[in-house]
């Protein structure tokens, strides 16, 4: 098959990391495949991979920027040129780019829908889901049927995917080493990669922090990613005398790396589509705390690989992570599990075909 995906943008971020995964896995079943997108900060990781790459100027939010119909236009002649067979959206700008290009071209789109949208006017009118809807989790299934009414039958639950030669346990010594080189004092780290975006629960996570460090003196917490809340998050740590236990990260492009300095990892998210951190933190071995929401259930089983609290709960967070960074033994158990888990479930393998199912649905017979 000869397959086009479609992003706004190649920046640090979950469906960057998405595509990455899924279209290389793609392309390594033996099809073509071509990114189109406006750039960004991980392109060079898509080039290494040998995917061929489309410029086109479709960085913006809005569904009626006049991005799409220049957009549009370039790509036409290219599906053409190429004989692309499928279209994969993975933003709302996108999934509307797919459709006007299907009215012109009749070629079949799929989309991704990688969390929770609002139930705006012109999504309500202008659904554009594609012939088929892939959802990251049961729960964003779930979403999509109640509030935006998409039939049952259209659509397909694929989780994300993580890559296993990337994401693995690494050396004591190694472990050391990256704390060390981030600039992280002697003691445990607890640690987030996530937006700095108030779905994702930061506030909660912080003020859990004042009764760990209580307990453990030496404790520091570890938020890597940026977003809108980081001059607000910075002015809490302050406000509750915690500057010199929290440090702050801008997003990177190795998640491994950050994640090797983190002895436990926490995602405390109010609502989550399912949470690629988290599934990359299991991946390496780390222990994990998340909140009862959304699609992280389907990744932590409460006592099994992980522990679950109830959303917008400090104490209950603290509690949690006190548990698992007083009882390393327990840490231990449940941090093997996760992996175990994520490596049977969550492969780059399982991604990629049953992806290539839904492909092959959508094209004409």
């Amino acid at each position: 098959m000869n397959i086009l995906y479609l992003t706004n943008h190649l920046n640090i971020g979950g469906i960057s990391s998405y595509v990455l995964t899924l279209a290389s896995g793609i392309k390594k079943r033996g099809h073509n495949v071509y990114i189109a997108s406006s750039g960004g900060q991980l392109l060079p990781k898509f080039i290494a991979q040998g995917l061929v790459y489309v410029p086109i100027p479709i960085k913006t939010k809005s569904e009626i920027s006049y991005k799409l119909l220049i957009s549009k236009f370039k790509l036409l002649k290219y599906i053409k040129e190429r004989n692309i067979e499928i279209i994969h959206a993975n933003t709302r700008v996108t999934q509307v780019l797919s459709f006007l290009i299907q009215r012109t071209l009749d070629r079949p789109y799929v989309s991704t829908c990688h969390g929770f949208f609002k139930k705006r006017f012109f999504r309500q009118i202008f659904p554009c889901w594609g012939n088929k809807v892939i959802a990251i989790s049961e729960s964003v299934k779930e979403h999509l049927i109640k509030d935006f009414k998409v039939k049952q039958e259209d659509i397909r639950v694929i989780h994300n995917g993580i890559d296993a030669n990337r994401f693995r346990v690494q050396s004591a010594e190694y472990r050391v080493q990256r704390k060390k080189d981030l600039g992280l004092r002697d003691g445990p780290v607890v640690g987030i990669v996530a937006r700095l975006s108030e779905e994702k629960g930061h506030v909660y996570l912080i003020k859990a922090m004042q009764e760990i460090i209580t307990k453990i003196p030496q404790a520091q917490l570890l938020i890597v990613g940026e977003g809108r809340m980081r001059e607000g998050l910075v002015n809490l740590t302050k406000k509750i005398g915690l500057e010199k236990s929290v440090f702050f990260l801008p997003s990177v492009i190795d998640t491994q790396g950050v994640l090797s300095g983190m002895d436990l990892f926490v995602l405390p998210s109010l609502k989550e589509g399912l949470g690629l951190a988290l599934m990359e933190a299991m991946a390496c071995g780390l222990a994990v705390v998340g909140s009862d929401v959304g699609g992280i259930r389907s990744l932590i089983q409460d006592k099994y690989n992980g522990l679950l609290v109830k959303p917008a709960d400090s104490r209950g967070l603290s509690y949690a992570i006190l548990e698992l960074l007083q009882n390393p033994d327990k840490a231990k158990s449940l941090s093997s599990n996760a992996r175990i888990f994520i490596n049977q479930n969550f492969s780059q393998e399982k991604m990629v075909l049953e992806t290539e199912k839904v492909y092959l649905e959508c094209l004409p017979r």
